[in-house]
């Protein structure tokens, strides 16, 4: 019962923060944003936590990633570097997460390949528009590959929970895409339609991730 007054709540905010991007308000997205984010946080704290070291993480994780949205609030590069770091070290700790649950032999397959050439054109997509971020975006398109190969990876390991296994798969490629929209809004054109998507996409990658984290069992 409480996973789903969570969830209504949260797409109540959701809505919200919608509406505040559209209208162009930037401090009142960031007040509805970042109780929000709090919420994928509260839902990991509250899910059973039957793989410890999985869910500290993932919690870990998730906390970078309330860090991320908050800086991704502010104005400045300085605030968008930051954000970046924050999100770019929640990923480090999902692959961290998602190695727990893989074998060695589940990171040897064809899918890796697509993953590579996807992530190849969306770096020679941006590459013109990076500027003096090149060096950061181009490390952060790296881990968050590598981050869909581990869930891709854990998610081919039958012993992990088929439930779990695919909370993590759906929810590494909804985190990817949303970030391919975060991308495009920043270095390549402003239009409302990226957080119309993205922000959606975003939310409900890392709450997947953090209903996960009472979720996979691994035999």
């Amino acid at each position: 019962m409480l996973r789903y007054i969570l969830l209504v709540v949260a797409a109540g905010f959701l809505l919200c923060l919608l509406w505040a991007e559209g209208a162009g308000t930037s401090w009142l997205s960031l007040g509805f944003k970042t109780p929000l984010s709090i919420l994928f946080v509260v839902t990991a704290l509250l899910q059973p936590r039957v793989m410890p070291k999985y869910f500290k993480f993932v919690l870990t994780g998730l906390i970078l990633g309330l860090v991320g949205d908050v800086c991704l609030g502010l104005p400045g590069l300085t605030a968008f570097r930051i954000g970046l770091v924050a999100f770019l070290a929640g990923h480090i700790l999902y692959v961290l997460a998602f190695v727990i649950l893989a074998r060695g032999a589940d990171w040897i397959n064809p899918v890796n390949i697509l993953i590579i050439a996807i992530s190849g054109f969306v770096y020679w997509w941006l590459l013109p528009y990076l500027g003096k971020m090149l060096v950061p975006v181009t490390f952060y398109i790296v881990v968050i590959s590598v981050m869909v190969a581990a869930a891709w990876a854990a998610f081919r390991n039958p012993g992990v929970r088929r439930t779990g296994a695919w909370f993590i798969l759906v929810g590494a490629v909804l985190f990817y895409v949303s970030d391919i929209f975060v991308a495009h809004q920043r270095f390549v054109t402003e239009q409302f339609y990226n957080r119309l998507i993205g922000l959606p996409l975003y939310y409900t990658a890392q709450f997947l991730l953090a209903f996960s984290v009472g979720l996979v069992r691994k035999s």
